[in-house]
């Protein structure tokens, strides 16, 4: 039985982006909104918008340029990056195939199937923030180091990690590197002033999603250069702070929750 090969991007620790989120981002630009293309391949509209938002937050710039509901109606279309993005996974689609189809006559009878060989590409994460970012600083004492990864022109997150670490992963300023923070391990304030707390990270946004449930809520920061925050928080804290959609607010976490991966 012929073996295909479906490609599937990430780098180690963070989300894979496969051909499902491609489709995804193929039909909204077919279909001209988010909610169109969502539909036509069988997600829901909030489910679009976390994977629209993981692949933006993993290559770094915006895919997709929106506009909001009027009389001329919503409606998204690919930035010249989504355009370059969906051409070049279309390639490393066919030469991944290319590859498998050369490579499996030679396999056989060893126990080793191609599928063996790229599953490694198909590992996930639980983290639901993946930001991609240039490391500007690394700071070191005896024990720890604190990494500086601008994300955007206008934001920078602070990670503290090993000294151990930062020799075994090979951290530097001016390398390429993906922040992973959980959602329950950011908090979150109105307004665009950051208070004054002891934790390493305060990142201002504005309130992009709100999802609410009966006890818990999930908050979606965008903060700007294309790329988001979430947080999970109380529906209590939620209604509490009015963090409605469009409101300032400020991400705070602290940098000992953030991970550093590489390529």
């Amino acid at each position: 039985m012929a073996i295909e090969a479906l490609l599937s991007l990430k780098i180690e620790g963070s989300p894979a982006v496969g051909r499902d989120r491609f489709r995804l981002l193929e039909a909204v630009a077919r279909a001209g909104s988010i909610s169109a293309g969502a539909k036509a391949v069988g997600l829901t509209y909030k489910a679009a918008w976390d994977a629209l938002d993981a692949m933006a937050n993993l290559f770094g710039q915006p895919l997709l340029t929106t506009r909001a509901g009027g009389r001329a109606g919503g409606g998204a279309t690919l930035t010249p990056t989504g355009v370059r993005v969906i051409e070049a996974f279309h390639r490393l689609e066919a030469e991944l195939a290319r590859v498998v189809r050369a490579v499996e006559p030679g396999l056989a009878g060893t126990g080793i199937t191609p599928l063996n060989l790229v599953s490694g590409l198909l590992m996930r994460t639980s983290a639901r923030n993946a930001l991609r970012g240039t490391i500007t600083s690394v700071t070191s004492d005896t024990i720890a180091s604190d990494i500086a990864v601008a994300v955007s022109d206008s934001t920078t997150i602070h990670a503290l990690v090993t000294n151990a670490s930062v020799r075994e992963l090979g951290l530097c300023a001016g390398r390429q590197a993906v922040l992973l923070i959980k959602a329950p391990f950011v908090v979150i304030a109105p307004g665009d002033m950051p208070p004054r707390v002891s934790v390493s990270n305060c990142i201002r946004g504005t309130v992009k999603q709100r999802e609410m449930s009966g006890v818990g809520a999930e908050i979606v920061l965008d903060i700007g250069g294309g790329k988001t925050l979430t947080a999970t928080i109380t529906a209590q804290s939620a209604k509490s702070l009015d963090l409605a959609i469009g409101k300032p607010a400020c991400a705070l976490f602290d940098a000992a929750h953030v991970i550093v991966a590489v390529d």
